[in-house]
């Protein structure tokens, strides 16, 4: 004797109807495994994923070929677009559903996608399975640190959350979150940087988080100059979205599953929880914009991919300010969100109109300029490039430099406890990083400040 029928059993037993997008999918599919990219093998990839050879095969076909002359096998997706935008599938579709019998797929063929041929260095990723042993952890660990469907965000317990977060405050301005990955997506992260993105070229604009380059190569392209312009970004990290590291993934030659993991390996969306913790700090619209920046998939400040990867999704917005500079024979460098531009007679005639350029090429990108950051300085006044005085030749500032004697004077005479006052883990190697850096800048200021400091008790 069987049960009888409920409504809910006769609603699972149902075999659902494909979209319209997964029969798209499925022909995308089939047409990649397809024995060649022509006409007649398509037009039968097709019919074996259909069941039957439609009518409105051959003009699909036609379409694909049109607009793809090879098989996109790194680009899937590409691939369904075509299909999805295609009149004849369309027309199928319409009137598929005009007689109440959507489209089915009788058969299915999964098509690998591969990656082109790596350029330069880069290594050979072909697919997602690559990426894990390239990164040394297992597939299904790598999908979850990667979480392209954002289930860690909504995730309600911190537990679960692949990052640990933290707000800066900043008196009078708008606070900063720091995204800390935990420990096994940052080894993940680093080991990606090292294996991957430090191979990709970036512009040379760029002096930021690059071998061989710091703060003071790119101030050192501006020493001696008539005029020198600073301008700064605001919401730095948080502006680079997924969608451009994407682009700058699959520009490189990835596949795109290999471009989409690694995308989400290195990117983030803060939970709303987060969010409506930001403490006070800015104006309304200030926090309004970084809030939203925030709740969007974007480059974590703290992940130790992030620096690198911006620099690569900025590498237009570099070109495209080296060539507004080139415009007046001025000179442009970058320093993470610090931007620094130096002329001559012609940058200083035009420095307003030059900002005002610039200003528009950044917000084009997607970015935004600091006005209360901005600076225009000429040869009368201390110059300076990501705090580098640049006048004559590289030096620390006056003011910069009298503050850290005076900590180290006083480490001297009250004792270094007294002056560690943001909890410093090591103080020490702190204090002579400060005093290294003012070294490579001035070697007669390094040295009077390490003699000092040799008097330190520790």
């Amino acid at each position: 004797m069987t049960d009888a029928a409920t409504p809910a059993s006769r609603v699972l037993a149902r075999t659902p109807h494909p979209l319209p997008r997964d029969v798209a999918a499925a022909l995308g599919d089939a047409f990649l495994a397809a024995e060649a990219w022509e006409r007649a093998a398509l037009i039968d990839a097709g019919a074996d994923v259909l069941g039957a050879r439609r009518r409105w095969l051959g003009p699909l076909v036609r379409d694909v070929l049109t607009e793809l002359a090879r098989p996109p096998s790194d680009a899937p997706r590409l691939l369904v677009s075509v299909i999805v935008r295609s009149s004849a599938f369309l027309e199928a579709v319409r009137k598929a559903e005009e007689r109440g019998s959507p489209l089915r797929i009788r058969h299915r063929v999964i098509a690998p996608s591969v990656s082109r041929e790596p350029t330069g260095a880069l290594p050979a990723i072909g697919d997602v399975t690559d990426l894990a042993a390239l990164l040394e952890i297992d597939l299904g660990r790598l999908q979850w640190l990667a979480d392209v469907k954002h289930w860690n965000r909504r995730a309600r317990s911190p537990a679960l959350q692949h990052y640990r977060y933290e707000w800066r405050r900043r008196p009078g301005r708008v606070p900063r979150l720091l995204e800390i990955p935990e420990q096994r997506l940052r080894r993940a992260q680093r080991r990606l940087l090292h294996a991957v993105l430090a191979l990709i070229p970036v512009n040379d604009a760029a002096h930021g988080f690059l071998p061989g380059r710091s703060a003071a190569t790119g101030a050192a392209r501006h020493i001696g100059a008539e005029t020198v312009i600073s301008l700064d970004l605001t919401t730095f990290f948080a502006r680079v979205t997924a969608p451009r590291i994407y682009g700058v993934l699959r520009q490189s030659g990835f596949s795109e599953p290999v471009a989409h993991t690694m995308t989400g390996l290195c990117t983030t969306a803060v939970p709303p929880a987060v969010l409506a913790a930001m403490p006070p700090g800015g104006s309304p619209d200030e926090r309004f914009a970084l809030r939203r920046a925030l709740a969007s998939t974007h480059l974590p400040q703290g992940a130790p991919s992030s620096p690198m990867l911006a620099n690569l999704a900025i590498r237009r917005l570099d070109s495209r300010l080296t060539g507004w500079a080139d415009a007046l024979d001025a000179t442009y460098t970058r320093y993470a969100d610090d931007l620094a531009f130096s002329g001559g007679p012609a940058l200083a005639r035009r420095a307003d109109a030059f900002i005002r350029g610039a200003r528009r090429i950044i917000a084009d990108e997607g970015h935004e300029a600091n006005a209360r950051k901005t600076r225009v300085r000429g040869r009368g006044v201390r110059q300076s490039v990501t705090g580098i005085v640049v006048n004559e030749r590289l030096n620390v500032s006056r003011d910069d430099y009298d503050r850290l004697k005076a900590i180290v004077h006083n480490c001297v005479v009250h004792g270094p406890a007294t002056q560690n006052r943001g909890g410093v883990a090591d103080f020490r190697a702190h204090l002579l990083g400060r005093i290294s850096w003012v070294e490579s800048l001035n070697a007669r200021r390094g040295e009077r400040l390490r003699a000092e400091f040799a008097r330190i008790r520790w």
